[in-house]
């Protein structure tokens, strides 16, 4: 995604609603707004610095859980173990 700085070339150093922002935020990067949300995700990371560090933060912590954390199968003696933990406990 190319960003374009404000007239003046620079980014503002503080957001004006940080929780309002950031929900937003995540809710693009959930997938959760459609294209006209990435059009206010565009705007909205060309003028604010922490919203694009925020963005781009939780981009790359999403990125590392997807590929850290994938489907194994859990051994059968494991879940046999587990389940009695639970029986015994009841």
């Amino acid at each position: 995604m190319e960003i374009n700085d404000q007239a003046s070339g620079e980014r503002k150093l503080q957001c004006d609603d940080v929780s309002k922002c950031f929900a937003l935020l995540e809710s693009i990067l959930d997938g959760e707004l459609a294209d006209n949300g990435k059009e206010v995700l565009k705007e909205k990371l060309a003028k604010c610095q922490p919203c694009f560090e925020h963005f781009h933060l939780e981009q790359a912590i999403r990125e590392v859980l997807k590929t850290k954390c994938t489907k194994q199968a859990v051994p059968t003696e494991l879940a046999d173990s587990i389940r009695q933990m639970i029986n015994e406990s009841k």
